[in-house]
């Protein structure tokens, strides 16, 4: 036997598997087969598992349900069912009597316009002092000085030209006069009593003419006696209030004063919002009251 170039050669597999083929002829293994396959052995594993969870999970459920409806069924099953009561045999609550409750409603509640409506229920103390308190009056921004106040029985000598037929006409029994002024403008207002609210607004509405008697003193000129001044009327209840206001100065008023126009109404305002407020008062007094 020759052991030169001659001589047998082979590989790891015997004298006939020849040498090893390290290259990527068919007998190389398919990895990427290989992968896929134990990939979908994976998948196989996994969805039975997950099958096998759900199935366990049903199982399960049904049964608690059946346990449950055995237990809810045992206390019936002792008893036939032609022996249960029926509906007519179950006594009702419908022969006891049900809670009762006193009907209660609450009054309405009194409005203040009713008690300055009429003399009858407008019986609060009444005086230039309680109609217009203090010694100055404040509206917005705007300082009012109070001058001279007066009160009278005598409507006529309140006022001037037509308004004192309409006032004694219409049975005028007092007339409250007040005095504010500010920066060279003054107003006087006046407030006409009747024993009715339908007496006041005729008064009111028959007003066309003539206007308040301007109240001078405490400081304040007389003003308004002969030039051009602005009046105003309004009534509220019983009251009927009218004011007249100009340049203290004697400087007829225009159109383009704003000023006095300002004054007159911030006194006609305030002279409403007083009247209310009494209204208020003795509603809220009445509505106090035990009598009540």
């Amino acid at each position: 036997m020759s052991f030169g170039q001659g001589g047998p050669q082979w590989g790891p597999g015997g004298p006939d598997s020849g040498p090893p083929n390290w290259g990527s002829g068919s007998d190389t293994p398919d990895w990427a087969a290989l992968a896929e396959a134990s990939e979908a052995r994976a998948r196989r594993r996994r969805w039975l598992w997950i099958g096998g969870s759900a199935l366990a999970t049903v199982v399960v459920g049904a049964l608690v349900a059946m346990a449950v409806v055995s237990a809810n069924s045992s206390s019936a099953s002792n008893q036939p069912a032609d022996e249960l009561p029926t509906s007519a045999d179950i006594p009702s609550d419908t022969t006891q009597p049900g809670p009762s409750f006193e009907a209660t409603t609450a009054p309405p509640p009194l409005d203040p316009k009713d008690f300055v409506s009429s003399v009858k229920k407008d019986t609060a103390p009444l005086s230039a002092d309680t109609l217009f308190p203090g010694s100055s009056l404040t509206m917005g921004e705007r300082i009012y000085k109070k001058g001279s106040t007066s009160s009278t029985t005598k409507c006529a000598t309140a006022v001037r030209g037509a308004l004192a037929k309409v006032l004694t006409s219409n049975d005028c029994t007092r007339v409250i006069r007040a005095t504010y002024s500010r920066k060279g403008v003054a107003v006087t207002v006046g407030v006409a009593l009747f024993d009715t609210e339908a007496k006041a607004t005729k008064a009111k509405q028959e007003w066309d003419k003539g206007n308040v008697a301007s109240l001078s003193g405490s400081g304040v000129p007389a003003f308004c006696t002969t030039a051009v001044c602005r009046s105003t009327a309004n009534s509220y209840g019983r009251y009927a209030y009218f004011t007249v206001s100009g340049f203290t100065d004697g400087k007829n008023v225009t159109q383009k004063d704003s000023a006095v126009f300002t004054t007159g109404d911030d006194l006609a305002e305030f002279t409403f919002r007083q009247i209310r407020r009494r209204g208020e008062a003795q509603a809220s007094a009445a509505a106090n009251s035990p009598a009540s």
